[in-house]
C-alpha cells in the first residue's frame, strides 16, 4: 500500500529539528513533481549535439505556489512550539505569501515588509488574502530585511526569513526528495540565486545524504552534484563581489542586492566545484517561454533562471565532453505568481486573431483542409 504524503515534516522527521512537543503546522507541502524534460532535451541535442538527461523540479506545485513552503512549515511549527504570537518577514513576494498562509494556519499574527512597487501582484494578493499586515517600505528588499531583523531583535517577534535556521532545515528536504525520485544523485543542479538561502539549503541536504543521514533512503551515496547557481545580470552581487545598491531585473524574486546567505552560497559553489554566474533578463524570458511552450510548465520569471543558465552553459560548450549526464533544474515558483509578466511576454509570441463566428472562418485561418 502506498504511503500517504503528510508533508515534509512527517516524511523527513528523522532529519529535522522536530520533537514530540512540536505542533506540526502543515498543508502537505513537498512531494513536488520531478518532470523529465524530453522536448528541451531534444531541442538541445538537435541544436548543439549535446545529450543531457534533464529533470525539472517543479516547486510551484507547493500549497502557496513556491519552494518557500518547505521551510515555512518548519519555521512556523517551531515558532508555535515556542509560543510565538507574532512573526515577521521581509519579502519580494514568495516568502510573504508562504509566511502569511502558514501563520494563518497556526493562528499567529503575521507582519510583512515589502519593497514598495517591487513585488509581483500575484504574490502580494496572496499575503493580503491570508490576513498578513503588509507594509510597503520606501526602499529595496535589503532595506526591508534590515528593518525586519531589527524589529525581531528588539521586540517579541519571530523572524521567518531564511536567516531563521529552521527555514533552511525545511528547504533541504528538496535534495532528499530529488534523490528519492531519481533513485540516484544528479550530476548537476541548476538553480536561481536571490537571497541565496535555497542553494544553501540544497547543498546542506546533499551533503547530509552523502554523509549517511536519512538511512531509510536506500540510494547509492557515491557522489555530490555540482551546484550551478544563477543570478540576474542586474542583480548579481555574488558574481560582482560586492553589494548592489539598486538591483534591477524582470525576475522580482531574485531582485536582491545583498543576499543574507551570501557566504553559504559561495561555500556551496566552491565545495561542489560548481559556479555562480549571471543570466540576462532576455535569456530568462526566453527560458520562461520555452518551459511553457515546450514542456507545459508555467513558472515565474525567476524560476526560469535555472534553465537560462543551463542553456547558457550548453551554448558555451561546457557539456561538450560530458555526454549523457543527469541535470536537475529547480523551478522555484508557479507562473501565476507574476501574471503581468506572463501577459506581457505572451503578447510578444502570440497574436490573437479575430474571426467571424462560423466554422469556415476558423478553418480558413487555421489553413485546414
Amino acid at each position: 500500500m502506498a504511503r500517504v504524503w503528510l508533508g515534509v515534516i512527517e516524511h523527513f522527521k528523522e532529519i529535522l529539528p522536530i520533537t514530540e512537543k512540536t505542533p506540526v503546522i502543515t498543508m502537505y507541502e513537498g512531494n513536488t513533481p520531478l518532470i523529465k524534460a524530453e522536448n528541451l532535451e531534444f531541442k538541445i541535442k538537435k541544436e548543439y549535439n549535446v545529450k543531457l538527461n534533464i529533470y525539472l523540479k517543479y516547486e510551484g506545485a507547493n500549497p502557496t505556489g513556491s519552494f518557500k513552503d518547505r521551510g515555512m512549515t518548519v519555521a512556523i511549527s517551531k515558532a508555535k512550539e515556542e509560543n510565538a504570537k507574532v512573526v515577521i518577514c521581509a519579502s519580494t513576494g514568495n516568502t510573504s505569501a508562504s509566511a502569511a498562509a502558514y501563520a494563518s494556519k497556526a493562528n499567529i499574527r503575521c507582519i510583512v515588509l515589502i519593497p514598495k512597487g517591487a513585488i509581483a501582484l500575484g504574490k502580494l494578493s496572496q499575503a493580503v488574502m491570508h490576513g498578513a499586515e503588509v507594509f510597503a517600505v520606501e526602499g529595496n528588499f535589503d532595506e526591508a530585511l534590515k528593518l525586519a531583523k531589527e524589529i525581531s531583535t528588539k521586540y517579541p517577534v519571530t523572524l521567518v526569513n531564511s536567516l531563521n535556521p529552521h527555514r533552511i532545515e525545511g528547504q533541504k528536504t528538496a535534495s532528499f526528495e530529488i534523490i528519492e525520485q531519481l533513485g540516484f544523485v544528479p550530476d548537476y543542479q541548476f538553480m536561481p540565486v536571490g537571497n541565496a538561502g535555497n542553494i544553501t539549503a540544497y547543498w546542506k541536504g546533499y551533503k547530509e545524504f552523502y554523509e549517511g543521514k536519512l538511512p531509510s533512503l536506500k540510494v547509492k551515496r557515491d557522489k555530490l552534484p555540482k551546484m550551478m547557481g544563477f543570478q540576474a545580470e542586474g542583480a548579481a552581487p555574488i558574481v560582482r563581489g560586492k553589494p548592489i545598491k539598486n538591483p534591477k531585473t524582470i525576475a522580482t524574486a531574485i531582485r536582491i542586492g545583498n543576499p543574507a546567505s551570501w557566504e553559504f552560497a559561495e561555500e556551496a559553489r566552491d565545495e561542489s566545484k560548481g559556479v555562480i554566474d549571471t543570466v540576462k533578463d532576455k535569456e530568462i524570458l526566453n527560458a520562461y517561454y520555452l518551459l511553457s511552450s515546450l514542456e507545459g510548465v508555467f513558472v515565474e520569471p525567476a524560476s526560469a533562471a535555472s534553465v537560462a543558465g543551463l542553456l547558457k552553459y550548453v551554448k558555451i560548450g561546457y557539456f561538450e565532453k560530458k555526454q549523457n549526464v543527469n541535470v536537475v533544474c529547480i523551478l522555484t515558483g508557479h507562473g501565476l505568481k507574476d501574471p503581468d509578466c506572463a501577459i506581457t511576454t505572451a503578447k510578444k509570441y502570440v497574436k490573437i486573431k479575430t474571426i467571424k463566428p462560423d466554422i469556415k472562418s476558423i478553418v480558413k485561418q487555421l489553413n485546414l483542409s
